[in-house]
């Protein structure tokens, strides 16, 4: 009975080692994912918010045709031979939907590893 004893006590010395490194070792790995996926997003966010604006007509275009059809309904003679009524959008461009939807994409695949790795930490 005494090396059973013996036996289990070296089992779990060594196993609390090798523990003990493996989930510093991760734990680490896991702060540098979190830090490299708080970075990205925040310059992924960025770049959304500075392209968000293509994917709607300009309202300064709807706000000028109006203007002229004012002006025009004023005064007949003003913007003889133009097309005064509002300006027509057909919608975004295939390229604007395939960049913001990649863009979109990294964003949630950022936000997810955050999530991973702080649910990781935190088992």
């Amino acid at each position: 009975k005494d090396s059973r004893s013996q036996f289990w006590a070296t089992y779990n010395r060594e196993a609390g080692e090798y523990d003990a490194e493996f989930l510093d070792k991760y734990k680490s790995d896991m702060d540098i994912v979190l830090i490299f996926a708080g970075l990205f997003s925040a310059v992924s966010t960025s770049f959304i918010a500075g392209t968000q604006s293509n994917l709607s007509p300009n309202p300064s275009d709807t706000t000028n045709a109006l203007l002229m059809m004012l002006i025009h309904t004023i005064d007949n003679s003003t913007f003889n031979g133009q097309d005064l009524g509002p300006p027509t959008w057909h919608g975004p461009g295939p390229s604007v939907v395939w960049t913001q939807t990649l863009m979109y994409a990294s964003l949630s695949a950022s936000l997810l590893a955050a999530l991973g790795a702080m649910l990781g930490k935190q088992w």
